[in-house]
């Protein structure tokens, strides 16, 4: 299945025994399909946001325009209904430090329980305006239910991901559009800010299964974690499914990345990626969101 498991203690080792057994794969530290009738977009969902540019915003760095006093919508200007506009400016190499480190060797670098703030950035910012999905691409509704009630497309690959975005008017995120998204000017290390919390998003869950188990279906509701929201108002940036993006100055068959990671104690942050799954890769905790020029 190509999914990384990075516990050794109990209940931890349960985890990576059922990893193991299941052939998974561990993630880099850091680092529908054509044609198929797309679902109706998701309406907003409401959330508890960061706020966007306070006094703290670092040097150099621009506040998150078009922000109104109720982030918790997000701001979507010129873009579709539900989307968001990022409209600011990126950092494309920051230093953002751990303090705190949660877990043993081999993975002592990999969940950073608390990271030093402000972040800094090494070299000049970059201006990106964009529009982003609010959420994660979403299924049908279930019956009776709502937009919000959905749980997230999965089982598609990188290729049906681009076709369905480019399908409806859009195209997958690139890299650093995802990351601007996820982090805001303040090169936050999760969207919600420099300390880890899985209260707040899905991840750090180890019941995975068991041997002879297949991969438990952890996805929760769009509208299970109302917290889980980036400085721009992106919900679900991390955790719950890992989401396909564009890696920028690569050419076919390398232009698959998977960004956020999933419902497992992981990779959960917003500059982290796994790029070793091709193109035409897809699995039950890999899903995607879509982002548009600004016309």
């Amino acid at each position: 299945m190509g999914v990384e498991v990075l516990f050794l203690q109990s209940p931890i080792s349960k985890a990576i025994s059922v990893a193991t057994f299941c052939g998974l794969t561990l993630a880099p530290v850091d680092g529908p399909a054509s044609g198929s009738p797309l679902p109706p977009r998701l309406a907003p969902q409401q959330a508890i946001a960061a706020s966007v540019g306070g006094a703290d915003t670092p040097p150099g760095a621009s506040k998150a325009k078009g922000a109104d006093p109720t982030p918790a919508d997000g701001v979507q200007g010129p873009c579709a209904s539900g989307m968001l506009l990022v409209d600011g400016d990126y950092c494309p190499d920051p230093e953002q430090t751990c303090l705190k480190w949660l877990d043993p060797p081999p993975y002592q670098n990999l969940r950073c329980g608390e990271y030093a703030k402000p972040a800094k950035c090494k070299g000049p910012r970059q201006h990106r305006r964009f529009c982003v999905d609010r959420e994660e691409y979403g299924e049908q509704a279930p019956p009776g239910g709502e937009a919000k009630d959905a749980l997230p497309v999965v089982n598609k690959s990188w290729t049906e991901a681009k076709s369905t975005c480019e399908a409806r008017g859009a195209r997958l995120c690139k890299d650093s559009e995802w990351e601007f998204a996820c982090e805001g000017p303040e090169m936050n290390p999760y969207p919600y800010g420099f300390k880890r919390d899985s209260s707040l998003c899905n991840h750090d869950r180890t019941d995975l299964g068991g041997p002879m188990d297949k991969l438990r279906d952890h996805r929760a509701p769009l509208s299970a974690f109302p917290a889980c929201v980036s400085p721009f108002g992106g919900h679900d940036m991390i955790g719950n499914v890992d989401e396909w993006v564009e890696r920028e100055g690569m050419t076919a068959p390398n232009r698959s990345s998977l960004r956020g990671g999933w419902w497992l104690p992981g990779r959960n942050r917003c500059r982290a990626a796994t790029t070793h799954h091709g193109e035409d890769y897809s699995a039950k905790q890999v899903g995607f969101r879509c982002c548009a020029d600004v016309k």
